[in-house]
């Protein structure tokens, strides 16, 4: 059984600095690297390392960037057939990180928003496919629709979160969300102390789905039709910068449930693969 991403692509670069820079003021930065990103590539990534058969369908443009990206996904083995290709630039985004794991970035979408969802074809053997919040409007409902209408699971991370996120919410089989993202689909202010008091809440607007809410340091909490709430803590990691954790959770947790393990698993899987991500990097 096989999972498909469907997400935009960034080539990213990422600028070490010791703090993030005041307005008009320029810093003399420490390392810099470029790496494929995106949320849709982030989390493509994340899912075959954990072993799933990944598609993946997004959108480059005829540029050195998409180029690179497509290099790295095809090393880790994922199937580009869904990839479309524009003449604009592919999306980008620069991102300084700090000593302390602060960051700081600004995304341009670009060729992203071109992406087509009327041209997307699913895997015979299709389990899943996950979606984010990154590709233009639409896409989202077009292609969850088609997915349900098929048998095919439904993974949404809503993220980043977006102001009509509370009335998409019934469209996934399974919702994932950090505190922030939940905030913003129950209109709630944005400090939620009471994760299982959240999962009953989203709940309630998402009868039947499974729920699963990040919460960085503090672990997850989770439920579903057949799973009651649950809180699993986090593991214990030197500090190190959180940019790109949540990709490496959902993405883990995705390709666990397409193998066939529980929630809960899934849950603990993708927050070891998240643990692992924050501490490479480690300063």
């Amino acid at each position: 059984m096989s999972l498909l991403v469907v997400g935009a692509l960034h080539w990213d670069v990422v600028v070490e600095a010791s703090r993030l820079p005041k307005l008009d003021e320029t810093l003399k930065g420490r390392d810099v690297r470029y790496q494929c990103g995106g949320k849709g590539g982030n989390q493509a990534l994340a899912a075959a390392a954990a072993g799933a058969k990944v598609h993946f369908a997004g959108r480059i443009g005829m540029d050195d960037a998409g180029a690179a990206m497509v290099e790295t996904l095809t090393r880790a083995d994922i199937d580009l057939s869904g990839v479309q290709k524009g003449d604009g630039a592919s999306g980008m985004s620069v991102a300084i990180v700090t000593e302390s794991g602060e960051y700081g970035a600004v995304i341009v979408s670009a060729e992203n928003l071109a992406f087509q969802a009327s041209e997307v074809s699913f895997p015979p053997d299709c389990r899943a496919v996950l979606l984010q919040n990154e590709m233009a409007a639409g896409v989202l409902e077009s292609l969850s629709n088609l997915a349900r209408a098929r048998g095919i699971h439904v993974i949404w991370n809503a993220a980043p979160a977006a102001r009509r996120d509370a009335d998409r919410i019934g469209l996934a089989d399974t919702l994932i969300v950090n505190r922030v993202e939940a905030a913003a689909i129950l209109g709630w202010d944005t400090r939620i102390d009471d994760p299982l008091a959240t999962l009953a809440a989203l709940a309630e607007r998402a009868p039947g789905q499974d729920i699963v809410l990040t919460l960085g340091a503090k672990g997850v909490a989770f439920a579903g039709p057949i799973d009651p709430p649950q809180h699993q803590q986090a593991r214990s990691v030197e500090t190190g910068s959180a940019h790109g954790a949540g990709d490496a959770f959902a993405g883990t947790f995705a390709a666990c449930r397409v193998a066939g393990l529980s929630l809960d698993i899934a849950v603990d899987r993708g927050q070891a693969a998240a643990a692992a991500h924050v501490a490479r990097q480690s300063p």
